[in-house]
């Protein structure tokens, strides 16, 4: 067994204990904080990493400084932005929906991922001009 395969195990089991525990302080009705969010978030990106990339050293999947790698890091950023942007959106509409006002903060985040994308894309432009 390859020691990304291993690293991956490692990595999907304390996902598994970060989610696990999460869900045993809901069942017992304390409240889940910053730190099991942040965690679970952290674990799983780390988990989908792990899964997606091959390493030098063992040649057996796509490396990420590839062209092809380049090419699957740029279709699904874009496509991931996207996807927040839609999230945000429902987030303000369900503010609404609920609280019957908006949260001011929420909806500035809404704007600064709204000009995001076309601001990066500007900025990236100037400089191969």
């Amino acid at each position: 067994m390859n020691t990304r395969k291993i690293g991956t195990i490692i990595i999907g089991i304390a996902t598994l204990i970060a989610i696990g525990y999460s869900i045993f302080k809901i069942y017992t009705g304390k409240d889940v904080g910053f730190n099991e969010v942040a965690s679970i978030g952290a674990l799983l990106m780390m988990f989908f990493s792990a899964i997606t990339w091959g390493n030098k050293e063992e040649k057996d999947r796509i490396l990420p400084e590839e062209e092809l790698g380049q090419k699957i890091m740029e279709k699904s950023s874009k496509i991931s932005y996207f996807i927040l942007l839609f999230f945000i959106l429902v987030a303000v509409a369900a503010d609404k929906l609920v609280n019957g006002t908006i949260n001011v903060f929420l909806l500035g985040v809404l704007g600064l991922a709204m000009i995001t994308l076309p601001f990066v894309e500007f900025m990236v432009a100037k400089k191969y001009q």
